[in-house]
């Protein structure tokens, strides 16, 4: 079919819906929902079978719901109505939720079902969950919809609050109002509970030493609160790898992010680690240490590592999956320290909801010098995946359960296996950023996919579903089964590696191949020419990177959708150029060949 998605961003979960309609053979253009204008002309353009709406924030125009199907892909239940599903969902602690799959409508959210899927929920944030259960929810209901959409005699069904089954109900846009702390008489899991349902957007507002903040990435502390509050509710006590922890009415919470509120139209902010934004106030904070060996006790860490039955498992996991100059720094420390250790695998296990995104936007943002903190961050992600290239003295694992983007991608490449969650998507988008890219990525995407592959992958900067990316060459084992069942998937895996009678010979043949590809080509010209290349997009006069790097830092809107996304719109504009140049040639012929 000819399916056009409708989308307001092209965000994880339109992206994830993208490669899973292609997979199956369908003609899938997308069109950024920027305006009634824009949906309007899209739908023109593309005259499709069926409408899918992944993720609108916009009312879908009444010509074109009228004329043509337009399925609505809700993050809630059966009757659930309005634009903050989830947050309610996790603050009410709604045992199970679900994606439904509904009919746009004159009114919102009240349209024919065509399907839903329902799933546990489990403690988390908002973003967490949405990326992991909600997307893989939202595939099996778009699916399902097209399948019925295909058959003449499927009626969807109309919604109906009287039947058993439609558990939901209309509910307003959150307000500040219901997510307000009090930390006088709320108890930690109720903040927990709070941050987790506005993380990612908007944040829970908050006061800390007169001024306005937007609380993100809370994490319950249980040794901190034994014996008694080390403060009064609500005080700053303590603080760890750029985190604040605040005391409560029955222990202590750390809160990982904030973003000031901007006030009267004055410069917008970003999120930032909690230190960091709160600078000199937090300079009498005492720094709380933790080491990265595994403990049962529940606290803010990023890095943590366990062993078991000769195998060590290095898990990181940082916010949105960026990874400062820092976080890259004490990553790389941490391989070089259990690489040394006598086990016969390495397992890296990235982040639930994302494994990794590469360098840190928003801090190098930040920076006096952003050139100069890009500069830094790259060589900082380069050292740690050096460190996983030259680890010969075992086997490494990437264990991928999020999501991968940009120098993500190589650094889950840099090991000898790749494991991924069936629902992964990869995107190596470096040049929409303006950039070349690094991470030694010129030595690990062709040794996998081969040198014209590699540069087909770069060059569209498209998202990769899992199912592609092992046809490829690009990942090896594909696991369809979420956290601890996949966690559980990667030990029997590695374990049989380890018990396997030819694991001397894997590992010598990884040993040897190391020696002839460092002969034929050392790892240091890889870096150095990438480097060449990235040195160029950092400090360069009118560089795209930085006006690119802005727009994602500060979430600029779309102003049209990208023509590698937009299948409609290609014919279009190149008739654009064509008519634009024969006007500046004396309206002499100008040649599709020569546009190009």
């Amino acid at each position: 079919m000819k399916i056009l998605l409708l989308s307001s961003a092209y965000n994880g979960m339109t992206q994830r819906v993208h490669v899973e309609l292609l997979q199956r053979g369908h003609t899938v253009s997308i069109e950024v929902a920027i305006n009634e204008h824009t949906m309007l002309e899209g739908v023109q353009l593309f005259q499709p079978d069926i409408i899918i709406c992944p993720f609108l924030r916009h009312r879908i125009p009444e010509n074109i719901w009228r004329h043509t199907v337009c399925i609505v892909v809700h993050p809630g239940i059966k009757g659930d109505r309005g634009a903050s599903s989830l947050d309610w969902a996790i603050q009410n602690k709604e045992a199970e939720w679900g994606v439904t799959a509904l009919q746009a409508a004159e009114e919102i959210d009240a349209g024919d079902i065509w399907a839903m899927a329902t799933f546990k929920m489990r403690p988390g944030t908002k973003s967490g969950i949405y990326t992991v259960e909600v997307i893989e929810a939202a595939v099996k209901v778009v699916l399902q919809t097209l399948e019925r959409f295909q058959d003449a005699s499927f009626k969807p069904e109309p919604l109906d609050y009287s039947k058993p089954d439609v558990r939901g109900q209309l509910r307003p846009t959150m307000q500040q109002a219901e997510r307000r702390i009090d930390w006088k008489v709320d108890t930690t899991d109720t903040i927990l509970d709070k941050i987790n349902a506005a993380d990612g957007c908007p944040g829970v507002l908050d006061n800390i030493f007169g001024t306005e903040y937007y609380l993100y990435g809370a994490t319950k502390e249980d040794k901190l609160g034994e014996g008694g509050l080390l403060g009064q509710p609500g005080e700053l006590i303590a603080k760890r790898l750029g985190a604040v922890c605040r005391a409560t009415v029955d222990g202590a919470i750390w809160i990982s992010h904030l973003k000031p509120k901007g006030i009267n139209g004055e410069k917008a902010y970003f999120k930032l680690p909690a230190v960091q934004i709160l600078g000199d106030k937090s300079d009498a904070l005492p720094e709380i240490p933790i080491s990265m060996y595994h403990s049962p006790v529940n606290t803010f860490r990023e890095i943590w590592y366990e062993e078991k039955n000769a195998v060590g498992y290095l898990h990181f996991e940082f916010h949105n999956g960026a990874m400062s100059t820092d976080q890259c720094r004490r990553l790389r420390d941490a391989v070089m320290e259990v690489r040394n250790r006598p086990t016969q695998v390495l397992v890296l296990m990235g982040g639930r909801s994302t494994w990794s995104n590469g360098v840190h936007l928003n801090v190098i943002e930040a920076a006096d010098n952003p050139a100069e903190e890009s500069w830094h961050n790259i060589n900082a992600i380069d050292d740690l995946i050096y460190a996983i290239l030259t680890t010969t003295n075992k086997i490494t694992v990437a264990a991928v359960h999020g999501n991968a983007g940009a120098g993500g991608v190589p650094l889950a490449l840099a090991c000898d296996k790749v494991c991924v969650r069936s629902g992964v998507v990869f995107n190596m988008h470096y040049k929409l950023m303006g950039l070349y890219g690094s991470e030694y990525w010129t030595y690990t995407l062709p040794r996998r996919v081969g040198y014209d592959k590699a540069l087909d992958i770069t060059e569209a900067c498209m998202p990769i579903g899992m199912q592609e990316a092992k046809q490829i060459g690009l990942v090896d084992f594909i696991i369809p089964e979420l956290f601890t069942a996949f966690d559980h998937k990667v030990e029997m895996m590695v374990e049989s590696l380890v018990q396997s009678n030819n694991y001397d010979k894997i590992l010598e043949s990884k040993e040897k191949r190391r020696s002839h590809d460092e002969f034929i080509k050392p790892l240091k010209y890889y870096r150095q020419e990438e480097l060449r290349h990235m040195r160029e997009d950092f400090y360069k006069p009118n560089s795209p990177y930085h006006p690119s790097r802005k727009q994602f830092v500060y979430k600029t809107p779309a102003t049209e959708t990208p023509e590698r996304l937009a299948l409609h719109r290609r014919s279009t504009r190149l008739d654009d150029k064509v008519l634009s140049m024969r006007e500046n040639t004396g309206n002499k012929a100008v040649s599709i060949k020569q546009v190009n």
